[in-house]
């Protein structure tokens, strides 16, 4: 039943018809003939030169002024650095659109000397839905990844073990080039290079038009892009000196990589060909202490030893598009490569020991050797088609499929300790987890409506993901493995989703608005094995859910906006979250999931005040976010020595909070861009049959500044804090990450060289670690300290072989990374 709701409510919504009146166009630079984004365009009254209606051009270039009067009226067009231009004698007739076809600007020469020595593009734009980031302001970023440069953002933080969280809340959805994908964002965005990023565009209350998945909202990646036929190649390398600081890890860390990327646009045909490696090792070290208590026994075991990370990732990007005419575009892409974390964590227990009453029962060292490799081999193939109607309705659709190969084996070694020929415990487990998924969508775009434009769409998604887990134990008489059935079992998870919305987007005066409805029917089966034939179960889970939004904006004038929205979001459960039986983590962890993990959904409300003055901006929002079912790692103790932590809904968690942003000129060569986020966060709920309720203030600071030393030298200092934060059985620390970078540009500006001083500390500031504890009165404690690499030096070089801008839009995972 529920199933036939959709193609109804899309019948619904596709029947509407409403009929406009106004004009449009295209403005474009004279010289190159590129469209030109965020041009102001103003209308007047030719009877008395009152401003009648105005707007902005998109990325296309294109504009549109709709449900206007009868009568005559002229038009003016301006952007920065170039004169305006005037269109004269425009009639608008009732019941028409009126075409006013390309509009040509041309660069002031006055200004052009003015605006390549002095002229600085704003850091950040402010639009009804979403805030726009130049990701060339973030210099420490580059050479790195897209990771590096929403590090930087206002509503972002990462900790130090790459987390990425939107306003404190982790979960959300990555999208490229305004194509959504559904992925581990720290892993996706890990493998974008930085140097390819043109903007960042932050929409923390998406609209119903996208998919509702990712409880923080949506980041999309805007790649560099242009519109002149020719080859663009771009060549970036990035080099790592030696560790300045030693952790005595066992291997020394290794740092390099670089990526090419060709794209040859001639008439109808747009090829694009990319390639990466990149070798990114980290070093550090963890420090711990954990104690359990059974009964009147209190057993501790204090820890202290390696951990880090060999990273290697290496791909291949493959795009043709094809586009015979102006109403028609086709594309096909290819994304393949392979890529691997090894995690090592061998760590001495120095201390172990059992008292009763204060009594010394036991006490012993051993040695844990701990190496966990995790590894995914993909290849995905997508194919696009839109179509542009001569009422400029357009149609689009898309298909995706995507195989995935994820696995890798852990091994657990306890050894004794100064004498480690002494094997006290030898495990292993390894898991082989292919994932088969399929995307296919299409949407429509009316023609413009004197109230608006309306937008309509479908979208089909299915993913199989299976796993084969094994743990075996070394039986230390016979010298075999032998298989431990409780750790070993056989998942297949099957999920398949149909949705369909309906959104109305229009203009009327000094308001903006937005208002949509989506409707999502999802069905889930997860089915369970042990290895022992003892367990065989089958999880079912659906439902059928509407996920409304809104946004309302309001200009003053054109230096002051207020703006409120409201969406509605879920978080889907992966399948490692959902799989009961437990994997060694380490000698003193297990984790395991919940096969009846429910999806977190979320509520989002807030307002905003954007102000703009002179060469400075300044923004202000206050929000709320409301999670049903969510979802925390949390603990209880399976043995005396062993943490079980297990991934489980322990109720709700709320947010109400403040974030504000200033963008400062103080002079032509001196500019300043920081942002604070504070909010109240509580978790409210139960775990095993005990009440949660904890609360407390979080706040992160996300700041730089920059120096023109000359117009072809820059420095920057950029500083990230993130303070303490409470989980539902304990808290996270503060992380502090500071940075300093040196820019060279050469040959007018086709060279660029970057010196970076990442994560600076000079063993005074305790940079690049942070503290996780937990705990539970009467039952356990556990703190860990991870300290992790600081006084890094890395030098970046990027060379343009000629002046065209890329335009590249390769394909990204949609499935197989969020399960990495």
């Amino acid at each position: 039943m529920s199933k036939a709701i959709l193609p109804l409510f899309l019948f619904l919504l596709s029947g509407l018809c409403i009929a406009q009146t106004g004009i449009k166009g295209t403005l474009k630079d004279t010289q190159e003939t590129l469209p030109l984004e965020y041009a102001n365009i103003a209308l007047y009254a030719t009877k008395d030169s009152s401003l009648v209606a105005g707007t902005v051009t998109n990325a296309k270039g294109q504009f549109e002024i709709l449900d206007q009067q009868n009568g005559d009226y002229y038009l003016i067009a301006q952007f920065m650095g170039y004169d305006k231009a005037v269109v004269e004698n425009i009639t608008i007739v009732k019941s028409e659109i009126l075409d006013l076809k390309t509009i040509l600007l041309s660069p002031n020469q006055q200004l052009l000397e003015e605006v390549e020595i002095t002229g600085k593009a704003f850091t950040t734009m402010h639009k009804i839905d979403r805030q726009v980031y130049e990701a060339n302001s973030f210099q420490s970023s580059q050479g790195g990844t897209a990771n590096d440069v929403l590090r930087n953002l206002p509503s972002l933080t990462i900790d130090a073990s790459g987390n990425i969280s939107v306003r404190g809340t982790t979960g959300f959805v990555v999208m490229i080039n305004g194509k959504p994908v559904q992925t581990d964002p720290a892993l996706i965005l890990g493998q974008i290079p930085a140097n390819s990023i043109q903007n960042v565009e932050l929409v923390t209350a998406p609209s119903a038009k996208y998919d509702p998945e990712g409880k923080a909202g949506l980041i999309n990646i805007i790649t560099s892009k242009g519109a002149t036929d020719g080859t663009f190649v771009q060549v970036n390398t990035k080099i790592g000196l030696p560790s300045i600081e030693d952790y005595d890890n066992k291997e020394n860390a290794v740092r390099y990589g670089a990526d090419f990327t060709i794209n040859h646009r001639k008439n109808d045909w747009d090829i694009s060909f990319g390639a990466s490696y990149l070798r990114n090792d980290l070093a550090g070290r963890r420090e711990g202490n954990v104690y359990t208590i059974d009964g009147d026994t209190t057993t501790y075991f204090p820890s202290d030893g390696e951990r880090s990370f060999d990273e290697k990732s290496y791909s291949g990007r493959f795009t043709v598009g094809y586009t015979p005419d102006e109403s028609n575009t086709f594309s096909l892409g290819f994304y393949g490569g392979k890529r691997s974390k090894d995690r090592t964590a061998d760590i001495i227990y120095y201390d172990n020991h059992a008292e009763i009453n204060g009594e010394t029962i036991y006490s012993m060292q051993y040695y844990n050797e701990n190496l966990r490799i995790r590894r995914g081999d993909f290849v995905l193939g997508s194919f696009d088609y839109s179509h542009t109607f001569k009422n400029k309705a357009s149609l689009s659709s898309s298909f995706l499929y995507e195989y995935t190969m994820l696995g890798g084996p852990t091994t657990n070694l306890n050894l004794g300790y100064p004498d480690t020929d002494m094997v006290y415990q030898d495990e292993y487990n390894t898991n082989d987890n292919p994932l088969h998924g399929v995307r296919f969508q299409t949407d429509y775009k009316s023609a413009p409506w004197s109230i608006g434009t309306f937008e309509t769409g479908y979208q089909f998604r299915n993913l199989n993901h299976t796993g084969d887990f094994v743990y075996e134990r070394k039986n230390n008489e016979t010298g075999e493995y032998e298989l431990v059935p409780e750790f070993s079992s056989n998942v297949d998870l099957t999920r398949q989703i149909h949705s369909g919305y309906g959104q109305l987007s229009g203009e009327k005066d000094k308001w903006s608005y937005s208002a949509g409805l989506r409707l999502e029917y999802m069905d889930r089966e997860l089915d369970l094995k042990d290895k022992a034939g003892t367990v065989d179960t089958t999880y079912y889970y659906d439902f059928v859910k509407l996920y409304p939004s809104a946004t309302l904006q309001y200009a003053f004038n054109e230096d002051l906006t207020l703006k409120a929205a409201y969406s509605k979001r879920v978080q889907r459960t992966t399948t490692f979250k959902m799989n009961p039986f437990p994997e060694r983590e380490h000698s003193e962890t297990l984790e395991q999931g919940d096969p009846t993990l429910l999806p977190e959904f979320v509520d989002l409300t807030e307002l905003g005040l954007v102000k703009d003055f002179g060469d400075n901006s300044l923004f202000v929002t206050t929000y709320y976010s409301h999670i049903q079912n969510l979802v925390n790692r949390v603990n209880t103790v399976y043995n005396d020595t062993i943490l079980n932590r297990i991934y489980s809904n322990v109720g709700t968690g709320k947010s109400l909070g403040l974030e504000a942003g200033i963008e400062l000129n103080p002079t032509k060569w001196w500019n300043i861009f920081a942002s604070g986020n504070i909010y109240q966060y509580n978790i409210k709920g139960t775990f095993d049959d005990r009440p949660i309720d904890t609360s407390s203030w979080v706040y992160s600071i996300n700041a730089n500044t920059s120096f023109d030393l000359s117009s072809s030298l820059n420095l920057q200092w950029t500083v990230n804090y993130l303070s303490d934060r409470n989980t539902a059985q304990g808290e996270d620390s503060r992380f502090l990450s500071p940075n300093l970078t040196l820019k060279k540009t050469f040959l007018e500006g086709r060279l660029s060289t970057t010196l970076q001083w990442l994560n600076m500390d000079l063993g005074l500031l305790d940079t690049n670690e942070q503290r996780i504890t937990t705990w539970r009165e009467n039952e356990f404690y556990t703190t860990t300290n991870y300290v992790y690499e600081v006084d890094m030096i890395m030098i970046n070089i990027s060379y343009t072989f000629n002046q065209l801008k890329n335009k590249s839009r390769f394909i990204k995972s949609e499935f197989g990374e969020k399960e990495f």
